[in-house]
């Protein structure tokens, strides 16, 4: 294999499991909290002292499983807001769906824009000596 062949195929690679890796990392607040709000979850503000006790111990930017009198259910703390978003088994699948479709829809978006910077190199993939349908580049 020669050495340009082995430099691209570790390019790949290494953009690979870059994108494994984001795809790995947690969202960003704002978009988590869109998708907790796509996929049905309540935003509730602490009201009592018991509440407010909770939500301080809660850890931040996470969803949680919780389980409170015997019930179970899912809570993300934004902490800058003061706020916590509370769904059940049903809006933590949705979230799940949810988050799983922009992954792929991202992943999809970047493995697009990796072939398209890849062909830029190629002579007559783009630009004016394009090949167009029925004209012959070659001479």
């Amino acid at each position: 294999m020669s050495p340009s062949k082995i430099t691209f195929f570790t390019i790949i690679l290494a953009a690979g499991l870059l994108s494994f890796l984001a795809g790995c990392a947690s969202l960003d607040a704002s978009n988590q909290e869109s998708l907790l709000s796509a996929a049905g979850f309540q935003v509730r503000t602490p009201e009592t002292a018991k509440q407010k006790e909770v939500f301080a111990a809660a850890e931040s930017y996470k969803v949680k499983r919780v389980t409170y009198n015997g019930k179970s259910f899912y809570a993300y703390k934004q902490e800058k807001k003061g706020i916590a978003y509370i769904g059940g088994e049903a809006e933590y699948q949705k979230y799940q769906q949810l988050a799983i479709q922009q992954r792929i829809a991202r992943d999809n978006y970047e493995a697009a824009q990796m072939q398209h910077d890849a062909a830029m190199g190629w002579y007559g993939a783009y630009g004016p000596y394009a090949a167009h349908p029925g004209v012959r580049v070659w001479r």
